[in-house]
């Protein structure tokens, strides 16, 4: 038994002996190859990572196909639906007036221009009872709808703001008006103009061709005919098909539906309107669409509003003279889910330069340029120097989205931007 065991314990001796062997012989051959194989293994690695490069690339053009591919298909889609729920709507125009006798040169614009008049039948409805205006809008007989807003009471005004007794009745006559189209005729949309506005030719074809637009995408609450920053030296009149999205609520000439104004009409307010409009409270977070070169231009330089306003920025805004066939257009782009990701890509890629660069001509380079501003003080100093109209409503500036600000100069597509991490109006921003 002794030996046995002896026997069996030298046995595993020997064995343990041969394995350190083989393995102290087997490092040795590895170290003496170990550089001829790391330089296989390297290149074999290489080779490998290369190989993958070609299939990812591969893989992210494929992917980028196809998401290309899809945006065209949605982009179609959207374009042909829209055309289908737009055929046959009517869509009035409701012409807001009051003692203006020269209400026949808006008027005979509109009805010049307008493609059909069962599609878009003309309503003047009058405030004042101005018997001279009353006379002239009567001469167009069958081709306008005349109404009269019956309430001629005197209103209630604080001594404040006796001065304001004009906007007080205007905001009384529109909340009338708006209610006779919607709740009387029961229209489902309609477009509001002031008696003071000059219309371009293609005034109905641009309503016309945005109307879907207003019913598809819920972040939308109006389509404007103005572009409040629309003056010569400030737009691009060689592009007047495009259009953009503004946070601003442009008014003079402008399209809501019926939705809308039964959201606003038990609210509306009893001066102001144009202003509690622009409140965050009203606004939500909406957008409205607005051209490059304006649909409208005011002639008006007498009203409620200061004539100094007109002098300074109004009579200077370039109404558009090319009929662009917006109908025929596809303006699905201008939908938020599409629209934005490619306008904040575009503004943020664009050059940063300062305002002296811009005006001197300094830039070298072709393409949009951006220049930021950080505080209120220094968005209105530059706004001045730039022409662009410098003021905010609730703490949005004029044509802005999300901040932004788009214009033309010498040539160039420029934005006033804030820091790319901007947060969101401030409404202390007036």
């Amino acid at each position: 038994m002794r030996m046995r065991r002896t026997y069996f314990l030298g046995f595993s001796f020997l064995i343990w002996i041969l394995i350190i062997y083989i393995t102290v012989k087997r490092h040795t051959l590895v170290v003496t190859d170990t550089t001829e194989e790391v330089d296989k293994g390297l290149k074999k690695l290489e080779n490998g990572i290369l190989e993958q490069f070609k299939i990812n690339k591969n893989f992210i053009s494929t992917l980028h196909s196809i998401i290309e591919a899809k945006k065209q298909d949605v982009s179609k889609e959207n374009e042909v639906s829209t055309k289908r729920e737009f055929k046959g709507t009517v869509i009035p125009v409701v012409v807001i007036a009051c003692n203006r006798v020269s209400v026949n040169r808006c008027l005979d614009q509109l009805i010049q221009y307008r493609p059909n008049p069962d599609q878009f039948p003309i309503i003047v409805s009058q405030d004042c009872n101005h018997a001279e205006t009353t006379e002239v809008i009567e001469r167009y007989g069958s081709q306008v709808l005349l109404i009269k807003q019956p309430d001629q009471s005197e209103i209630d005004i604080p001594p404040k703001e006796k001065k304001f007794k004009g906007y007080f009745k205007i905001a009384r006559h529109y909340g009338w008006a708006l209610n006779q189209t919607f709740f009387n005729f029961n229209f489902d949309v309609a477009i509001i103009v002031e008696d003071d506005l000059n219309v371009a030719p293609d005034f109905f074809e641009y309503f016309s061709g945005t109307y879907p637009l207003l019913l598809k995408d819920p972040s939308l609450w109006c389509i404007s005919a103005w572009n409040d920053n629309g003056k010569v030296g400030l737009i691009n009149q060689d592009r007047p098909d495009l259009l953009y999205r503004s946070d601003f609520f442009p008014g003079l000439g402008w399209m809501l539906t019926k939705s809308l104004w039964v959201e606003l009409c038990n609210k509306w307010p009893r001066a102001y309107w144009d202003d509690w409009i622009r409140s965050p409270e009203q606004r939500k977070d909406r957008a409205c669409i607005r051209p490059e070169v304006s649909r409208t231009r005011t002639f008006g330089k007498i009203g409620v509003s200061n004539g100094l306003f007109f002098e300074k920025h109004l009579k200077y805004i370039k109404l558009n003279e090319v009929f662009v066939p917006f109908t025929k257009m596809n303006l699905s782009y201008l939908m938020k889910d599409i629209y934005d990701s490619e306008f904040v890509r575009t503004v943020y890629q664009s050059a940063v330069v300062s305002y002296q660069e811009l005006k001197d001509n300094a830039i070298t380079y072709d393409g949009s340029v951006r220049i930021i501003y950080h505080t209120r003080d220094v968005y209105k100093r530059t706004a001045k120097l730039l022409g662009l109209m410098d003021d905010f409503k609730s703490g949005v500036p004029r044509t802005g989205y999300k901040g932004i600000v788009t214009f033309n100069y010498k040539g160039r597509t420029v934005y006033l931007t804030p820091s790319l991490n901007w947060k969101g109006y401030d409404p202390t921003w007036s």
